[in-house]
């Protein structure tokens, strides 16, 4: 299982390759050689995503010990950059971003509680975000294009049980009732961890019941983070050359990123982002070519902003690590 992360990854950057070469190379190099520096540029706008994100999952920690904003916005660089280029099924990112929290000063179910309701979030976000894709889609776009959201509306439909079911597992206090179960399998020898995990569980239901925070959260900061990315795909595709409003690059980063979602086992999606890109520009009026150099530069984004976020991930680490050895001495 543990290779299973990198066979994806590699059988994901053929099927990259594939589609590249499917469809006119010549072109979509052209197209990226033109766009030059206009794509760093572009690549760089993802800063302004991360800054919301930081800012939204800075408002649910409470205490004197969290973070400020420049300390969140590294923890977020560090878990997108974790989370899109190393095999660890989008989680990896959550268990760094755990560890360094701890090392900050934050209890470990402050912590933890921070960190599941950021997710919980998220996901009702990125619902919310997807099905105002398919709305465009379903009233703007051509026969393709309905056919497309009608396949992603069945998607949806089926997904959002799931994700309701994990807003509301909070109320169920999962952590305590596991814990409990496996103490009484190991005959009482995780009685310690019984009330670390009822303390989680409590955490939680006090990040849910800010209702001001939960609701600036979805509705401002992940809106704000939402339209950041799209502004992304809007600038990536003016420099390509090809001239979108702000609400079709909405309709396309909404899609890409629920697609990117579904294929967390892939690692960056690749393969899989590539094909979707191609699908949804199609369905939007842009060309094979167009929409596989748009990925292209997707790409680039990821090289520029989360390559050293992995240096910075170990530095951070090193950094942690430099004080507990100190101590020992």
């Amino acid at each position: 299982m543990k290779h299973l992360g990198r066979i994806a990854a590699f059988i994901g950057l053929l099927a990259s390759i594939w589609l590249v070469w499917h469809d006119n190379p010549g072109a979509v190099f052209a197209l990226l050689r033109a766009a030059g520096a206009g794509l760093l540029l572009a690549g760089l706008m993802h800063v302004l995503p991360m800054l919301a994100n930081a800012r939204d999952w800075q408002t649910l920690i409470v205490g004197a010990n969290r973070p400020n904003l420049a300390g969140m916005l590294h923890l977020v660089w560090i878990r997108e950059s974790v989370n899109s280029l190393l095999p660890v099924a989008r989680i990896g990112g959550e268990i760094v971003s755990f560890r360094l929290l701890r090392h900050r000063g934050l209890d470990g179910s402050t912590a933890a509680a921070c960190l599941v309701v950021d997710m919980q979030l998220t996901l009702i976000s990125q619902l919310m975000f997807t099905l105002a894709g398919i709305g465009f889609l379903l009233a703007h776009a051509a026969s393709n294009a309905l056919r497309l959201a009608g396949d992603l509306t069945w998607g949806v439909v089926a997904l959002t049980p799931l994700l309701v079911l994990f807003a509301l597992v909070q109320h169920a206090r999962p952590f305590e009732r596991m814990t409990r179960l496996l103490n009484r399998i190991t005959s009482g020898q995780l009685t310690a961890l019984v009330g670390k995990s009822a303390q989680i569980d409590e955490s939680i239901k006090v990040i849910w019941r800010r209702r001001g925070v939960v609701l600036r959260y979805l509705f401002f900061w992940q809106a704000l983070q939402n339209f950041a990315t799209s502004l992304e795909i809007w600038l990536a595709l003016y420099f390509l050359g090809a001239r979108v409003s702000i609400a079709e690059a909405f309709v396309i980063e909404s899609l890409i990123q629920a697609v990117s979602s579904a294929a967390f086992f892939v690692p960056g999606g690749l393969g899989v982002q590539e094909g979707a890109f191609v699908v949804i520009g199609g369905a939007l009026g842009l060309g094979a070519p167009t929409s596989l150099a748009l990925a292209g530069a997707r790409r680039i984004r990821d090289l520029l902003i989360f390559l050293p976020g992995l240096i910075a991930w170990q530095v951070a680490e090193s950094s942690a690590k430099a004080p507990a050895a100190s101590e020992v001495v």
